[in-house]
């Protein structure tokens, strides 16, 4: 019999800040446990990033048999490294950067030490590795329920359902009216307004749906594993559901707590309580906000952080600021420095009221970026007001901390819908960003008010569960194990 060669994964996330961490995680993890060895891609404008905020050695090899790589993302190289990539625009110019990736899986062949698959949530990339002969496994950045919200894409045209008719069905009730009930494993009272931002449209051939239909088919068809970053209890009716429609489903998450239970197996000892995984922060991190949580009663903060994408209004931020200052409670809110270049002002202060700086002092701390999983692990963390992308809502629920809820954009609708609904651990701000409303929330869920003391309480609950799938025999720790045996294992390339 041939020996056989060392599995080999070529990570290529999304080239956005919140699919890079998560696929370092996962790498990281392979590497770690299961013995892979990985090469992780960067596009050339997150590898300057990455270099910028954390310095040349968080791209250097750390340990044999993990090394790092790039490849130019589509967009043009006079672009301001500072601000993230419109979505629509990297969207649509991704796929440049596949004749780039194959002449890296063409070197790793030359080297001796050829790419055994191609892990990646980009589909251009995805049926590149199928063409090549090389599996494509697909880690899906999203929950569970955005992703099953996704495939039904195409079945939402069929019916007629989308696009639009018109702009006015965005305001005249259309969207919570249409009740969305023949979704398996999703609840049978899903608005249309709970699935994803892009059935918005009224364009009959608007091209981002045009995308996600074509990304839905690929995972169906070109793909020979789906990894999910998401744990049993949380959502297997949906896993459950999917697995009847797409290829084999691997649920290994919250990946930040496998990562950390996982070190402490293998050394007996906790990870260091390092700011950030080297090269998953795309920014430089605030590590000065830890000092002044420390200096806080528990549970006594409000976490403010609207991702690394999104963009608030100049009114929804002002709002927003003098509902935090009313609401009475100490908060610690991120604003990056390129959500103040949209305001034409200067730094996290800048956007804002000097009166709401000059009241809040002492009470508030203005960053423009930080170690998320450290801040939500802190004691004194009270709650948080999130836009439900994946990875802060999964942190949240996995750290214990209820969630005020302002979804904005792609998953995010479903993410909230779940995390206020079903799992019952976060309230909906609403709409519009009102600072009569923030106040009040706030008090609400910070408070010692029935809601407020409800979510809490699901907050903890959920938060013991995600520590249970992470132990050894939990199911994420038996499923990452099963994914290196059935996905990544040596033999399965002789």
């Amino acid at each position: 019999m041939p020996t056989a060669s060392p599995a080999h994964a070529v990570f290529f996330p999304y080239p956005v800040q919140g699919h890079v961490a998560s696929a370092l995680h996962l790498a990281k993890l392979l590497h770690a446990r299961g013995g892979v060895r990985v090469t992780f891609v960067h596009s050339e404008r997150n590898r300057r990033r990455v270099i910028r905020s954390h310095g040349e050695g968080a791209l250097a090899a750390g340990a044999p048999g993990f090394r790092f790589a790039a490849v130019p993302d589509g967009l043009p190289s006079d672009d301001d490294d500072d601000v993230p990539s419109d979505p629509r625009d990297l969207l649509f110019s991704i796929g440049a950067c596949v004749p780039h990736l194959k002449k890296i899986l063409d070197e790793a062949a030359a080297s001796g030490a050829p790419a055994t698959c191609v892990v990646s949530d980009v589909y251009h990339v995805l049926l590149a590795a199928r063409e090549m002969g090389l599996p494509a496994v697909a880690f899906w950045t999203t929950s569970a329920c955005g992703l099953m919200a996704s495939l039904q894409c195409k079945e939402l045209i069929d019916r007629g359902i989308i696009p639009l008719k018109d702009a006015e069905q965005l305001s005249n009730g259309y969207l919570d009216s249409t009740v969305v009930d023949w979704v398996p494993g999703m609840p049978a009272d899903m608005r249309l307004r709970d699935f994803f931002s892009f059935v918005r449209t009224t364009d009959t051939d608007d091209p981002v749906l045009a995308v996600v239909v074509s990304t839905m088919e690929c995972l169906r068809t070109a793909t020979s594993a789906v990894i999910l970053n998401t744990f049993d209890a949380l959502e297997g009716e949906v896993v459950a559901a999917m697995s009847r429609i797409l290829p084999p489903i691997y649920t290994v998450g919250p990946l930040p707590q496998l990562t950390a239970a996982s070190h402490v197996v293998a050394s007996g000892a906790d990870p260091p309580d390092t700011p950030a995984l080297s090269a998953a922060s795309l920014c430089p991190e605030d590590g000065g906000c830890l000092e002044w949580l420390g200096r806080k009663r528990p549970c006594s903060v409000l976490y403010v952080n609207f991702g690394s994408i999104v963009y608030l209004t100049s009114t929804q931020l002002v709002e927003l600021a003098w509902g935090l200052a009313d609401s009475g409670h100490d908060f610690l809110w991120v604003i990056r420095d390129d959500q103040a270049k949209v305001t034409g002002r200067d730094g996290p202060t800048g956007v804002l009221p000097a009166e709401f700086v000059e009241k809040t002092k002492g009470k508030g701390y203005l960053t423009s970026w930080c170690p998320q999983e450290a801040v939500l692990r802190h004691d004194a963390i009270g709650a948080f007001l999130t836009h439900c992308g994946w990875n802060s809502v999964l942190e949240g629920i996995s750290n214990g901390v209820p969630m005020l809820c302002y979804p904005m954009a792609a998953d995010q609708q479903t993410n909230c819908r779940y995390a206020c609904t079903e799992w019952r651990v976060g309230v909906e701000v609403g709409d519009d960003i009102e600072r009569e409303e923030v106040a009040r929330m706030v008090r609400e869920v910070m408070g010692e008010e029935i809601k407020g003391k409800e979510v809490r309480q699901r907050a903890t609950e959920w938060k013991e569960r995600a520590a249970m799938a992470v132990v050894p025999s939990g199911t994420s720790w038996v499923n990452l194990d099963r994914m290196v045996n059935e996905v990544f294992s040596p033999r399965n390339n002789v």
